[in-house]
């Protein structure tokens, strides 16, 4: 960190849960930084963040702030991507967007390193990092597509509150406490801190991700949908969603149906195939009750898989169990592994 050699890196909302966990993660992976620049809203700016040792002042994110940035990691909501990303794009920086804000842009890739890492190759001064149920989903996918094909995929998620941001968190323990203790709570963050209506996410599940859609599916469910079509670069891919938040703190977890084009594949060759695949770990060992849980999944990097079985109607169909931590995987890892593979391919240099 801020040494002679390496690349200016900025960090946009870098006060919040997944800007903190960039921060780790690069600091983890011994990321090459020369300087590193911490930016956020005006309300955050002048805090300052210990990395590494060294104390930093997080500054208040402006155009000119990217002036000399060679790497621009956003994670400070749409509006902000929207509004910066393309100003750092514009002073040089690669920018990699963790928000929504530019994932279906046709100008913009959108990646997942481990299936489509080619496509960093074609951007234009920004990158999308997609929606973190999706991010898991396509690991896990990716090797089953290559080898056997991917006609058809319906999903179900068990998504964690800690991707609706610190207040959530939050909301479960106090909700968690005063319903131990017989009192009441009022909820004021879930499902949407847009929407009109606020329900209890302890001891229940929400069926609502984000906002709901003319068609009847949330945004969330659209963002699987359509996120992994382009990621795949497979447009006539049948996607369906179901997305539901669990009280779970940290870790999502997703119930996969899947559809490949061979016939005749066993469960034991798709374990064969996963259990070498690219960040993915199988867990998979009924007899011994041995399969991922998001517990487990905390603070690690992989792609946790299970419970994979045949369908027992359709000789194509499959299933599994899918977990992973939001956060990490989800978010801030997906994001420093596609700022890892700029330097890799050479398509960000030092300047």
């Amino acid at each position: 960190m801020n040494g002679q050699n390496g690349y200016t890196v900025a960090v946009v909302g870098a006060t919040g849960a997944v800007g903190q966990q960039m921060i780790d993660t690069l600091v983890k992976r011994d990321f090459p930084i020369k300087k590193l620049v911490l930016l956020s809203s005006a309300r955050s700016a002048g805090k300052t963040i210990s990395v590494n040792g060294v104390q930093h002042t997080v500054q208040e994110a402006k155009p000119e702030s990217f002036e000399g940035i060679d790497i621009a990691l956003f994670s400070a909501g749409g509006s902000v991507s929207k509004e910066l990303a393309p100003e750092a794009a514009k002073r040089g920086a690669v920018v990699i967007d963790n928000t929504s804000a530019f994932r279906m842009d046709p100008e913009v890739p959108l990646v997942v390193p481990e299936v489509n890492v080619e496509d960093v190759h074609t951007h234009k001064g920004i990158i999308a990092n997609p929606n973190c149920s999706t991010i898991q989903m396509v690991v896990a996918l990716e090797p089953v597509r290559k080898k056997f094909g991917l006609k058809k995929i319906i999903v179900s998620t068990y998504q964690a509150v800690s991707g609706a941001g610190a207040a959530a968190i939050e909301e479960l323990r106090e909700e968690t406490k005063a319903n131990s203790e017989g009192k009441s709570y009022e909820p004021k963050v879930l499902p949407v801190k847009s929407g009109e209506k606020h329900y209890q996410i302890a001891f229940n599940a929400i069926p609502q991700i984000d906002n709901f859609e003319d068609n009847g599916f949330t945004f969330e469910e659209l963002k699987m949908i359509n996120e992994t079509k382009k990621i795949m670069h497979d447009t006539g891919l049948q996607v369906a969603a179901t997305c539901v938040r669990l009280p779970v703190e940290t870790g999502h977890s997703e119930s996969v149906y899947f559809e490949i084009d061979s016939e005749g594949v066993t469960a034991g060759e798709m374990k064969e195939l996963l259990k070498d695949a690219p960040g993915v770990v199988l867990q998979d060992d009924p007899a011994n009750q041995i399969y991922p849980m998001p517990v487990n999944s905390v603070g690690k990097h992989e792609v946790f898989v299970g419970r994979i079985r045949k369908d027992l109607d359709n000789d194509k169909g499959f299933h599994m169990w899918v977990v992973s931590d939001n956060l990490l995987k989800g978010a801030a890892w997906n994001s420093v592994q596609i700022a890892e593979s700029l330097i890799k391919l050479g398509v960000v240099k030092e300047k």
